[in-house]
């Protein structure tokens, strides 16, 4: 299996918009040709009898039968509120009009 290059680290940094030192790329060759390996013998697992997903467990909804209840009037609504206006909530002005 190719080994990854010093000279490919630092073309690599290159491109990342990555700065490395001589000593970094030293350190990092052998880690990031390391890395390439584990992933090549994660590709070769046998899986051809697992089915791909999305989850390790499966995820079904829980669902709940839709159930007209009464709701707040706008006065039982608005009783908290610091400030009303017009059956609506008051808030300070955010955006300045032209």
């Amino acid at each position: 299996m190719p080994s990854i290059t010093r000279e490919e680290v630092a073309h690599l940094a290159r491109l990342a918009r990555i700065e490395l030192t001589d000593a970094e790329l030293d350190h990092l060759a052998p880690q990031l040709d390391q890395i390439i390996a584990l992933v090549g013998q994660v590709s070769q697992v046998a899986a051809d009898d697992i089915p791909p997903t999305s989850h390790a467990l499966p995820i079904t909804n829980v669902m709940r039968p839709d159930e007209n209840v009464p709701c707040l009037t706008p006065e039982q609504a608005l009783a908290g509120a610091p400030a009303a206006e017009e059956q609506r909530f008051r808030v300070p002005r955010i955006l300045e009009e032209d």
